[in-house]
């Protein structure tokens, strides 16, 4: 008997191991595949979502897609310098709030699908052993046609994450950059959070 518990045991650490591993080297496509296609299918099964209920859909996105993302990078680099010299609770509440927008805008381009007969289609980039950062270009295509979104991926030891999404022919980040150097312009890194703040305050009402 305790033979065989000692070799369940390793069996069961043995599969834990290779599970981990596998999830770990998941590749960038399959990575975006399960992010996109999981939160879909979720929000199709999901009566509220599919109703066209924006909170349902966010706490969809919320759950299924952002385990698979950085935003806290996202964060970093759309502040841009102003992230160095902003304090830990400031970078705290400027990655917080901006969370929240991404979210909300991913989860408003998602909810067009909800009753739509859709197809993605993910391109496996070509990558180098020692590749730390690459794009996925997929393809939404439904009755309205085939719609290409790209989505930029680092590699990290949890694996490969979503950084930055191409929707609209224009990196998330780029656009943001814009918008958030004027706000720091204007009023610094409090201007900025209070622009953000405001800002996710309104689109919550």
């Amino acid at each position: 008997m305790k033979r065989y518990l000692s070799v369940c045991l390793t069996f069961l650490a043995g599969a834990l191991f290779l599970s981990g591993n596998a999830h770990a080297q998941a590749s960038p496509d399959a990575v975006v595949k399960s992010a996109v296609e999981g939160t879909v299918a979720a929000m199709k099964a999901d009566p509220q979502a599919r109703g066209g209920d924006m909170a349902k859909i966010t706490q969809l996105v919320e759950t299924r897609f952002v385990p698979n993302t950085d935003f806290q990078r996202t964060t970093r680099i759309a502040v841009g310098k102003a992230w160095s010299t902003a304090t830990p609770e400031q970078q705290k509440q400027l990655y917080d709030q901006f969370q929240v927008l991404l979210v909300r805008t991913y989860a408003s381009s998602l909810s067009q699908l909800r009753d739509q007969d859709v197809k993605f289609v993910f391109d496996a980039p070509k990558l180098d052993a020692n590749a730390k950062d690459t794009v996925v270009e997929s393809h939404v295509i439904s009755t309205g046609g085939d719609n290409p979104v790209r989505y930029r991926l680092e590699k990290t030891p949890q694996g490969w994450k979503i950084y930055d999404i191409d929707m609209m022919g224009a990196w998330l980040i780029q656009v943001y950059q814009q918008q958030f150097a004027g706000q720091l312009s204007k009023g610094g890194v409090d201007g900025l959070i209070k622009f953000l703040t405001d800002h996710n305050a309104r689109t919550a009402e």
